[in-house]
């Protein structure tokens, strides 16, 4: 992989991660679509990394003042603030996505990142499929559900029920922004309240995720499996995602309060229709 090819998919990762269309489907979509070659599942966790530093740098007050209540509310025996509760909360809806991330990833690496295997079409059209779904259950959303309430709104049931829709973010083409924020807009959130959940929630996932690439990385220096020349890529893709995921972050907050996801819809229609069609006309 080249180092333009690291700045590419590093930008999309930033961009994708956090708009609800689907960061894992791109990776795998950008290096079929292109006959690039797979860069691997340990270079797109490297990627998550890079939108992890995002998410630390965009919510670093909010970040510290969850941090403080959390200690506190554990000092004290209470949880008696708005702060504890969403402190809380985060933990909670945290637990599905790291036991679906445990279990799932192994299949989802045999899937779409063995190496030097072309992707299978079955498995492609399959992903444009889960694509095409989740941009219709968030156009069914935006329509019946009222998005009155505001974050700190947040019920145990609806940190649960988000956090089982994030999940399902392990599948590449359901994207954990767009089933957590369609989880969010379908239990009444405001569309601001339900994106900036989405993206706390987010962080301890992509931090477990991250985490496990940086011992993977260190693993392959040590036994020769990866030259010291690849860390370049590694640290190209990593900083492209850090500055495109903030300021994703920072767009996506400001347009969800004026406006509604139906654009994110129709991309995730035309993208798995485009994805159908080249896997078909590939064979």
């Amino acid at each position: 992989m080249s180092v333009i090819q690291a700045l590419i998919l590093g930008i999309v990762q930033g961009l994708t991660e956090f708009m609800p269309i689907s960061s894992s489907a791109h990776l795998v979509i950008m290096p079929w679509a292109f006959g690039w070659k797979d860069p691997g599942l340990a270079f797109d966790l490297a990627l998550h990394l890079g939108t992890l530093v995002a998410l630390i740098w965009f919510f670093s007050t909010d970040w510290v003042r969850l941090a403080r209540a959390g200690i506190a509310s554990i000092v004290e025996l209470k949880i008696n603030d708005a702060d504890r509760r969403l402190a809380w909360l985060l933990v909670i809806g945290s637990i599905p996505g790291g036991i679906a991330g445990a279990l799932g990833e192994g299949k989802i690496e045999e899937l779409f990142h063995e190496p030097s295997a072309p992707h299978r079409q079955e498995a492609m059209i399959g992903m444009a499929v889960i694509i095409a779904l989740l941009g219709a259950a968030l156009f069914v959303v935006e329509r019946v559900a009222r998005h009155l309430r505001t974050l700190d709104r947040v019920s145990l049931k609806d940190a649960a029920v988000i956090g089982l829709a994030q999940g399902l973010a392990i599948v590449p083409g359901v994207s954990r922004s767009g089933s957590t924020i369609t989880a969010g807009l379908a239990l009444g959130l405001r569309r601001e309240a339900a994106a900036r959940f989405s993206f706390l929630l987010a962080a301890p996932i992509i931090a477990g995720a991250g985490l496990k690439s940086l011992a993977d990385v260190y693993g392959d220096l040590r036994s020769g499996a990866m030259a010291q020349a690849e860390l370049t890529v590694f640290a190209v893709g990593f900083a492209a995602a850090v500055v495109s995921g903030y300021l994703c972050i920072k767009f996506l907050l400001r347009f969800l309060q004026r406006n509604s996801t139906d654009i994110f819809v129709y991309y995730r229609w035309c993208l798995a229709a485009a994805v159908i069609i080249l896997a078909l006309v590939r064979g």
